[in-house]
């Protein structure tokens, strides 16, 4: 979309949609709603008074109501969204908002649409501090970036559904409020447009992406942002001994792509600095291997490369944000596939760091890829490490497709990672690391199994990773259950979410303030 902020009243602006949003100010458990614009300009609110008034809009989340001709506006329609409770109200909900803007324009075959930045009218100085303007406009600007894509790219019938132009349109106050709405409109701007580049990959069929391909679009992607990047295949895990990934590409006609991507601040960084690693899982598709998958929804494993391609997207987002601290990326990609040369269970393979690992079951291949990741990464300097993954259906079972999976060796690395959620609004819940685990992954023919069986299954993935983090503070992320939309919502297509690529940023961008 061509966006832009104009800064003058919403209803001077002549349009072919403007979106306005109202939140429900009644208190109590069960009192009526009552529905208040979030907009101080009169016109726009005398437009929709009869029909807020009516009770027939109650400003439920993504909740819309369309006005066509309102009077005394000059936008031809005016459409105003629902943020639900005003005590419950965040950033996260005005992004929403933006994307449920958004996806009502497209249907109606609106093209260009203006959306009125949030006001205070309706609002207390307590729910206000929920809305700071920088995240506000950021979020504004999320929502309604992440709503434009539609995920239907090779059909041949493809209808063009896009809106063209977004204006943001905030009232002209203090120079000061007018700089921040725009630092929040263009690192809204840099964050969707990283978010959503990695909603491309993961949207692409597996004939397609290849680990040769994903090689090729990080590269080029590095290219235009100004990082380094490298991409290397067989010889280079050879080379490093990199035996658990090694195993995972061997019974595919794909060569894999081991990708490294680097980012230093202007200027450098100190030799004692922290350096960021984010490590990404990029099977660009699972078949399970010998320990093959059941034929049903297996299409789906083309997405198991959302880890690696959150980490690309980062990596995107970083380069344009310029955060103080350097930061690298390492993508493991590979396809895991059954032909006669793929690797089997029972079988006993060495990863980078030494430590062997005996085979249960070819399908817990992730872990694998990730195992010589994260090792690689420390010996190119990292000093905190991400990873993530679609990593186990086990997380799906225990969160469903609401929360990511987090993990962590270190308290203070969670801590930060946390800090970061009320800007990026994506949902974590931690899960235990413990060493009381740790019997589980216990080999007797080795150092460890890939999997501990079914209990738990989750939480031994992650202690089998956490062997190879060691005592570098680390956390991984289960994306499984989040990292595809599995339908339709008012504020967002089905299909491929880009999860983790906000939070991941923000994480890296703490250390570097």
């Amino acid at each position: 979309m061509d966006t832009k902020v104009l800064f003058q009243d919403a209803s001077a602006l002549a349009t072919p949609m403007l979106a306005v949003f109202a939140v429900d100010i009644a208190t109590g458990k069960d009192a009526d709603p009552i529905p208040v614009l979030l907009n101080t300009s009169d016109a726009v609110t005398n437009a929709a008074e009869k029909f807020i008034r009516s009770g027939e809009f109650k400003a439920g989340l993504c909740e819309t109501l369309l006005l066509h001709a309102p009077s005394g506006l000059k936008a031809e329609r005016l459409l105003i969204v629902g943020l639900g409770k005003a005590k419950t109200l965040s950033v996260d909900e005005v992004r929403k908002g933006a994307g449920a803007a958004v996806r009502a324009a497209k249907p109606r075959a609106i093209r260009d649409i203006a959306i009125a930045f949030p006001e205070d009218h309706a609002l207390s100085d307590e729910h206000l501090e929920n809305l700071p303007c920088v995240m506000t406009s950021r979020a504004l600007i999320e929502g309604a970036e992440l709503a434009e894509p539609e995920w239907d790219t090779y059909r041949s019938d493809r209808k063009d559904l896009s809106v063209r132009s977004l204006t943001v349109v905030a009232k002209d106050g203090e120079a000061l409020t007018n700089a921040e709405v725009l630092q929040g409109f263009h690192e809204g701007l840099i964050l969707a447009a990283a978010q959503n580049f990695a909603r491309t990959l993961v949207n692409e069929p597996g004939n397609i992406l290849t680990p040769t391909e994903m090689g090729k679009r990080a590269k080029a992607m590095c290219d235009a942002a100004g990082l380094t990047c490298e991409v290397f295949s067989t010889a280079k895990l050879t080379e490093l001994k990199m035996g658990a990934f090694a195993a995972v590409a061997q019974g595919s006609a794909e060569p894999p792509a081991l990708i490294v991507m680097t980012y230093i601040p202007e200027g450098g960084v100190a030799p004692d600095a922290p350096v960021m690693g984010l490590v990404g899982k990029g099977i660009t598709f699972d078949t399970g291997g010998i320990s093959i998958k059941p034929a049903d929804n297996m299409e789906k494993m083309k997405y198991d490369m959302a880890g690696s391609a959150a980490m690309i997207g980062a990596m995107q987002a970083i380069a344009a944000l310029k955060p103080k601290v350097k930061v690298i990326g390492v993508v493991c990609s590979a396809e895991n596939m059954p032909d006669g040369k793929a690797f089997k269970p029972g079988d006993v393979v060495t990863a980078m760091s030494g430590k062997t690992i005996e085979i249960i079951n070819t399908d817990a291949e992730g872990r694998l890829v990730l195992a010589d990741g994260l090792h690689y990464a420390k010996t190119l300097g990292c000093t905190h490490l991400v990873d993530a993954a679609t990593l186990t259906g086990a997380c799906v079972v225990a969160l469903g497709y609401n929360n990511v999976g987090l993990f962590s060796n270190d308290e203070e690395t969670w801590e930060k990672f946390m800090s970061g959620i009320p800007k990026s609004g994506e949902s974590f819940w931690r899960l235990p690391c413990t060493d009381d685990y740790r019997d589980q992954i216990k080999s007797q023919i080795g150092d460890i199994m890939n999997t501990g069986g079914r209990a738990a299954g989750a939480v031994t993935a992650a202690m089998f990773l956490k062997e190879f983090a060691g005592d570098t503070p680390w956390i991984h992320l289960d994306i499984a259950g989040c990292a595809w939309n599995e339908e339709v919502k008012p504020w967002l297509p089905k299909g491929p979410t880009g999860i983790a690529v906000r939070s991941i940023v923000e994480w890296v961008r703490s250390y570097g303030a």
